[in-house]
């Protein structure tokens, strides 16, 4: 084998996010099988060795449980040499949020198709110990959305070349609480409050009127001068540095009108440099910002 040969195993707790997983990986290039029985492990390397393939991820389950204890033997044959490098990829999400997972799908687990769900959960996750504990890379998808999950996923298997650089705006109330992943978080609750002004408390900076009434200040019109500037010389070196996401959170009292408002203004003023995304964490409808 000539060229570098890369392997993912795709293992870990039933519905803790394996579909999610290998549509990111084929995404990157990656052919993907799922649920191959490890015994077929050895022709898999013959056919890679053969072929022209140096990007494979493998999915294995506790759906083809009559194979799980091949699983090690299966995994140290991979191995890694000069030229193949394997990686185990554990998959792990807590208790209830895999119940709630079921319950949604309306999915029996594979190892209580007519018992208790959460017996099921406890017995693979015994199971599973061991090879979690060879894991090199385990992702906690509790808390995770799907798109969360696709950029770690990027991260950790994509090429430097391959990785893109996000800049994610997002909009917060400081009474709230700061966000605690947060790369850069800046304070706009000297600006003037649209809060103050009884047709424009109900809405948010989402709506024209309070945008307007945010964007027309002179100190508005300079701190985004001055944070374009800040951003323009800071994002170009946070992608050089091999960041591949950057968190910029901007705040006002409540989350409703002022922070909205300039999280969308520089969203949209860097969307078509970078790929930037967007949120506002608090806004509410009915407009809360004191």
């Amino acid at each position: 084998m000539k060229e570098d040969i890369q392997i993912v195993v795709i293992t870990g707790m039933s519905g803790a996010g394996k579909t999610v997983t290998v549509q990111s990986l084929e995404d990157l290039g990656y052919f993907c099988i799922d649920n191959l029985p490890p015994a077929l492990i050895p022709k898999l390397l013959d056919l890679i060795e053969a072929g022209s393939m140096n990007r494979v991820a493998l999915v294995m389950d506790l759906r083809g449980r009559e194979f799980f204890e091949q699983v090690f033997s299966a995994v140290s044959l991979l191995g890694d040499t000069a030229n193949l490098h394997t990686h185990i990829l554990f998959l792990d999400a807590d208790n209830e949020k895999l119940v709630s997972r079921y319950k949604e799908t309306r999915r029996s687990h594979p190892l209580a198709p007519d018992g208790s769900l959460l017996e099921g959960i406890e017995k693979e996750r015994k199971i599973l110990e061991e090879i979690k504990g060879r894991a090199r890379h385990r992702i906690d998808t509790t808390n995770l959305k799907p798109k969360q999950l696709r950029e770690e996923i990027n991260r950790l298997f994509s090429s430097p070349e391959e990785q893109p650089f996000t800049v994610h705006f997002m909009s917060f109330g400081f009474k709230h609480g700061v966000p605690i992943d947060a790369d850069l978080v800046f304070d706009v609750r000297f600006l003037p409050n649209p809060h103050y002004i009884d047709r424009l408390r109900p809405m948010t900076g989402l709506d024209k009127d309070v945008s307007d009434y945010v964007l027309k200040w002179d100190d508005t019109k300079n701190f985004i001068t001055k944070l374009q500037d800040l951003l323009t010389f800071m994002l170009p070196l946070y992608k050089q540095e091999g960041k591949t996401q950057l968190i910029v959170a901007i705040g006002c009292t409540g989350g409703q009108h002022r922070s909205v408002t300039l999280v969308e203004h520089f969203a949209n003023l860097y969307e078509q440099e970078y790929n930037v995304h967007r949120s506002h964490r608090d806004r509410k409808v009915g407009g809360e910002e004191r």
